[in-house]
């Protein structure tokens, strides 16, 4: 067609699109960068053409005998896991460079040139050196051997890593090489920081132990290091979950969220930022990633914040807060929940039943502080002709299927865990098919089990380096002493024994992945918190780790999460980092009231009003009511917490008002019926003054 058949009308719109185009490609290129940046996971070499086919096919492989494996395999751990852990080498050294650079060319820099604008550079195709295929064959060949000689080497025991056994040096060799390139693998996918932990641990083992009983421990054991808890729990669970969210994502189910969340709270005061708290607690649940969760909705999010009126440290802040939320958001609580069911012996059913009330004090929490704040700067929502329909959006309640069968099955016992999860994965790949707008195809399915795979990748080298932890500390027998030293320090007081937890947990939390990070809480910290001298319940000990292992992500100075919502707010990324501390203040104070009170975990719920020789029927009814009391006054609790940090209500409150409803607030999060009126008084005064004096 000539261009004489094009109106002005028609080039305007063709110049339109090409604009939009444009901007949307250029939008792309900026978050990828700050994933690189942010997220090592995202930091993968570039494969193109055949090359890149094969890799795809490679990991969705992976991701189908992973899925068969849990599903049907009946072989001993010891080959299910080597296998398993060999897979994931390959996979691994195949997706990651030796660093960031590695693969880039930029034509005039220097090779010296900072590895930060390696961003910049393009990527060098279908690169793998020779040295990472050597370091990747010498840590899978012994899995594949221990895997095929599993057998013999369990009878073996002990002897075989004693000096006097023939075969000593090349058992020891093979567990060296496995471990060291398992590690090195670790550096370059999850960090340097559980690396340090790790070797720390492991250089006190060598020096403490015999060297041949700590290689055994470490590889060889059948229940503890590589092959402990967190790598079992992962080969079974988690690999599974991983792929469920990735079929998930494809359905089209985080743009519902979206939209739901803003035909629900796009038109108030501030919607923009209620709709990334809203869409963030949905999306963010069934991934494990706070820095995934941050970019994918705070791309969208972000920019509606700061085109609304709110300062961009504070909107990269909401949307990196209620991002990290989301691995405490039941059901899937970024695969977390299966490892914390494992280490508690409880059903996982139960663990999401208790992770319920503090993931709702959490997002409240930021709810309100978005809101008061919006008030304060006199904030409008988005015009409601701008916003989806709720009328519109019921037709797509189809999308929600997937997980609501999937929790549907697990709470109700009807199958494992994994074989739910494998249901819901057909179901999803069903509902995607209906889903008009987002289609799935056999592409995508593939695409799904690729990025299943890859995804995997991370979570299962941070629960093997855990494994080694966990290794370590028995091989040492450091956990009494962990123990002793901690109630030395302090004194036996159990709030001073929490305060070190915290730190223990936020520090070894900096840069690594929720999973890991509880794994080694779990078999360090909550050990100690759960010692008699200390007196903390298994229950409120585990969930007290995890808690403070996921706010690493928002809290300086190494808040991974608030950087990335600073990146994409164009904001300095410190002031970001300290707006996220203060709005997601729910999950420094709630975990120390469960700790104290496990009534808020729905742990040992006594209701107030006790009737003598009260029937069951009476006594559950009283023990319901209980627990609604403990949510309604928690809830008023957290607004009061809320108000005080943001020094607004109706108008703004001087100081000592907000010391009172701080004071209030905190004394009504603690469950008891004293606490309770204290602090209903305290925060009823300063509201019915705020409200009196408010401007009419």
């Amino acid at each position: 067609m000539s261009e004489s058949n094009f109106s002005p009308q028609h080039l305007e719109e063709l110049d339109s699109h090409i604009d939009a185009l444009i901007e949307s490609h250029s939008q792309k290129d900026e978050l990828e960068k700050v994933m690189k940046k942010y997220d090592r996971e995202s930091n993968t070499r570039l494969w193109t053409g055949n090359a890149a086919v094969f890799i795809k096919f490679l990991s969705a492989l992976f991701s189908l005998y992973c899925i068969y494996v849990t599903l049907f395999s009946t072989a001993m751990p010891e080959v299910r896991l080597n296998i398993f852990l060999a897979l994931i080498l390959i996979i691994g050294y195949l997706h990651y460079p030796i660093k960031k650079s590695h693969g880039y060319i930029s034509p005039g820099l220097s090779d010296s040139f900072s590895i930060s604008l390696a961003l910049d550079m393009k990527p060098r195709a279908n690169s793998i050196p020779f040295y990472d295929i050597l370091i990747m064959l010498a840590g899978v060949l012994p899995f594949f051997y221990f895997a095929l000689n599993a057998e013999s080497i369990i009878k073996l025991a002990l002897r075989g890593t004693s000096p006097r056994h023939p075969n000593y040096y090349l058992m020891t060799g093979m567990a060296v090489a496995s471990i060291l390139s398992l590690m090195e693998l670790c550096r370059r996918c999850v960090g340097i920081p559980i690396l340090c932990v790790v070797g720390s641990l492991m250089v006190y083992a060598f020096s403490t132990v015999r060297f041949g009983k700590v290689i055994y421990d470490l590889f060889y054991s059948t229940g503890d290091g590589l092959r402990s808890v967190p790598i079992e729990v992962c080969a079974k669970y988690i690999v599974v979950f991983i792929i469920f969210g990735a079929f998930l994502e494809r359905t089209g189910i985080s743009t519902f969220f979206i939209n739901l969340a803003n035909a629900i709270a796009g038109a108030s005061a501030g919607g923009p930022a209620k709709v990334a708290v809203i869409s963030s607690a949905l999306c963010g649940m069934v991934s494990g990633s706070s820095v995934g969760n941050t970019v994918t909705t705070g791309s969208v999010t972000i920019p509606m914040m700061k085109k609304t009126g709110y300062n961009p440290e504070f909107a990269g802040a909401v949307e990196a807060a209620a991002s990290t939320g989301g691995q405490i958001m039941p059901p899937i609580m970024g695969a977390a929940a299966f490892l914390m069911a494992e280490y508690m012996g409880i059903p996982y059913s139960q663990v999401a039943l208790k992770a319920i009330l503090p993931a709702v004090l959490y997002f409240a929490g930021i709810y309100i502080a978005v809101h008061l704040e919006a008030k304060k700067l006199g904030l409008k929502g988005i015009p409601k002709e701008e916003l989806p329909r709720i009328l519109k959006l019921l037709p797509k309640i189809y999308l929600l299927l997937p997980l609501i069968i999937l929790v549907y099955m697990v709470s109700t016992n009807m199958y494992t865990m994994q074989f739910a999860a494998a249901i819901a994965i057909g179901i999803a790949i069903l509902v995607g098919i209906f889903n008009s707008d987002e289609r799935i195809t056999p592409k995508k399915i593939i695409d799904a089990l690729e990025a299943g795979g890859r995804g995997t990748i991370t979570v299962a080298v941070a629960c093997a380096m855990a494994g080694l932890v966990a290794g370590c500390i028995t091989s040492t027998g450091l956990a009494s002493e962990l123990i002793t030293m901690v109630v030395n320090v302090s004194g036996g007081h159990t709030f001073i024994a929490l305060v070190l937890t915290m730190i223990c947990c936020i520090v070894l939390g900096m840069g690594v992945p929720t999973t890991a990070n509880y794994c080694i809480m779990a078999a360090t910290c909550a050990p100690i918190l759960m010692a008699p001298a200390i007196g903390i319940e298994k229950i409120c000990a585990h969930f007290f780790v995890f808690y403070f292992g996921i706010v690493a992500d928002i809290t300086p100075p190494v808040a991974l999460a608030a950087y990335a919502g600073s990146a994409i707010a164009k904001a300095p990324p410190m002031r970001t980092a300290f707006n996220a501390t203060k709005l997601a203040i729910g999950a420094f104070i709630v975990p120390y009231i469960f700790a104290f009170t496990p009534a808020m975990l729905f742990e040992n719920v006594r209701p107030i009003i006790e009737i003598a020789n009260a029937g069951p029927v009476l006594t559950q009814i009283l023990v319901i009511l209980e627990i609604i009391l403990i949510c309604a006054t928690a809830l008023l609790g957290i607004f009061g917490v809320a108000a005080s940090l943001n020094g607004f209500l109706f108008k703004p409150i001087n100081p000592i008002f907000r010391v009172i409803i701080c004071a209030g607030g905190l004394s009504m999060l603690i469950p008891g019926i004293v606490t309770d009126l204290i602090g209903l008084m305290l925060v009823g005064f300063v509201f019915t003054v705020q409200y009196m004096k408010r401007d009419i």
